[in-house]
């Protein structure tokens, strides 16, 4: 299924894009490359295909984190810029 210069330009209007009359064609092109492929590969037989989350196998190439001294409160609030004797203090984010 390739698309006409008609569904870009209605695909563009929709998410309110300005295209030149050339991009238009550039992009009809590409477009319909892009449907052309995503056809093909419907056709293809996946029964015996388990799905993935990802493509390649992911694993954790991280260390455990492991519970270390901690800094003194004194030691992290000395280069705040406000602080009170016991935390941060930051603008508020929220009214």
């Amino acid at each position: 299924m390739s698309l006409t210069r008609e569904d870009v330009a209605k695909v563009a209007l929709l998410a309110r894009l300005r295209l030149r009359p050339e991009e238009l064609d550039l992009f009809t092109g590409q477009l319909s490359t892009i449907v052309d492929f995503v056809a093909q590969l419907q056709e293809l037989d996946t029964r015996d295909v388990e799905p993935l989350a990802h493509g390649i196998e992911v694993r954790n190439v991280f260390r455990d984190d492991v519970r270390g001294p901690s800094l003194p409160r004194e030691a992290a609030l000395a280069n705040a810029p406000q602080h009170n004797e016991q935390c941060f203090l930051v603008p508020p984010v929220l009214d």
